[in-house]
């Protein structure tokens, strides 16, 4: 089991400067435009997908490091070039990561790489779990899906939203309703394969932040798939839906599909919202030493000083709690204080606030386009909503240190 530690080791740091070159670079460059456009910024994920940033061998590096800091420190320095951007990039991760928690070996292997394609063709994937009525309230979920046994396939109708990469994707993944009778325990993964009938691509969301990122809704009518799209397969949901069955009689908890997903992805996202603070943070620390006011440089006043400060040990603490979480989630350590969730709490209420402590440094031109920290302030909201807003992750750790089942 590797020792927890705060250190890079050497061929982390070369991972990290690699990126941080891509994304100071390429990302950074082309951040605004793409903003602007609110449209995928393809050109730029196939630069990525061309020297092996945007590949499944890059993201399963970096998963199974046994530090479990490699997903993190990568995240951190993609969303230090741009939140949008980087989101585009690895946005087809959570999809994996859905198929990775859930899935067979051979669903695995079949899958994920048709999520990717190559540098030559660039695919992406979406996670669909999200509905109108369903977002922090899972077991309101109305997306049904039923099997058909004479011809082995299972039938989607629903509406999903706010997915990432929605309509566009090579492949979906999508949380269905396979018992109702359970509630979100009642609740299966189904892989939808390219260019299946049934399913569009329904509003797409013009968004207050991350703008370049592609998010929709998916509406599936009548859509289906085969049996082996089954994530883990018929028996092993069969197997669990009767132990939930029998676990629900005795007021016992089960986990759904979507929950284990969101699970391994939370502290990636306190890194995403990290890498966003850092960038606010940096822009104005420089701003702030080149800006003067009264003959003197602005970070001469307290006033100024003493906010940098804060802003930097709040970024430090936010970083310490994503690596625990990381480490512990690859060490195999459980979450017995919902540590998972208490570092994407942090870390995006540390975004929210450190951006809008750099807009109020920068002052009127803060508050304008020509500066980068109007658009990280606009980015930074997101951390607090997507998967698993602020007062969610405050009741799963609060439940965790209580033991009650509070409302």
């Amino acid at each position: 089991m590797a020792e927890f530690t705060m250190e890079l080791n050497d061929e982390q740091k070369e991972v990290r400067d690699w990126i941080h070159g891509f994304a100071a670079d390429v990302m950074r460059p082309a951040a605004a435009e793409w903003d602007e456009r609110e449209e995928t910024p393809w050109p730029v994920i196939q630069e990525a997908a061309k020297i092996g940033l945007y590949s499944l061998d890059f993201y399963a590096q970096q998963f199974f490091d046994p530090t479990g800091l490699g997903i993190p420190m990568a995240m951190e320095e993609l969303f230090w070039g741009d939140a949008g951007i980087a989101l585009s990039i690895v946005g087809t991760g959570l999809a994996a990561v859905g198929v990775l928690a859930n899935g067979t070996e051979e669903q695995i292997g079949t899958w994920v790489p048709q999520m990717y394609g190559d540098a030559t063709d660039v695919k992406v994937a979406a996670f669909c779990s999200s509905e109108p009525d369903a977002g922090s309230d899972v077991a309101s979920m109305r997306t049904r899906a039923v099997y058909d046994e004479a011809k082995d396939e299972w039938v989607l109708d629903g509406t999903k939203t706010w997915a990432t990469n929605g309509g566009i994707a090579n492949v979906h993944v999508v949380v269905a309703v396979v018992d109702p009778e359970l509630g979100s325990k009642g609740h299966a993964s189904f892989i939808v394969p390219p260019n299946t009938p049934g399913l569009s691509q329904g509003q797409k969301f013009k968004k207050h932040g991350i703008r370049a990122s592609h998010t929709t809704e998916v509406v599936l009518e009548n859509v289906r798939v085969p049996g082996h799209c089954l994530l883990g397969g018929k028996d092993k949901l069969d197997e669990r839906l009767a132990r939930s069955r029998e676990r629900a009689k005795g007021g016992e908890r089960v986990k759904n599909a979507a929950m284990a997903t969101f699970e391994a992805s939370r502290p990636a996202v306190g890194a995403m919202a990290v890498g966003t603070a850092r960038a606010a943070y940096e822009e104005a620390l420089e701003y702030a030493k080149t800006r003067e006011q009264f003959g003197r440089p602005i970070i001469d006043n307290q006033g100024v000083a003493f906010q940098l400060a804060d802003m930097r040990t709040q970024i430090d603490a936010a970083r310490l709690l994503v690596w625990r979480a990381s480490w512990m989630a690859t060490t195999g350590k459980k979450f017995e204080h919902a540590e998972g969730s208490m570092s994407k709490l942090f870390a995006s209420e540390t975004a929210k606030k450190v951006t809008a402590q750099a807009i109020q440094i920068f002052g009127g031109n803060g508050f304008t386009r020509e500066y980068p920290v109007e658009r990280m302030h606009r980015d930074a909201a997101i951390y607090t909503i997507f998967e698993g807003t602020s007062e969610i992750q405050r009741l799963v750790i609060a439940r965790t240190l209580s033991g009650m089942p509070i409302r």
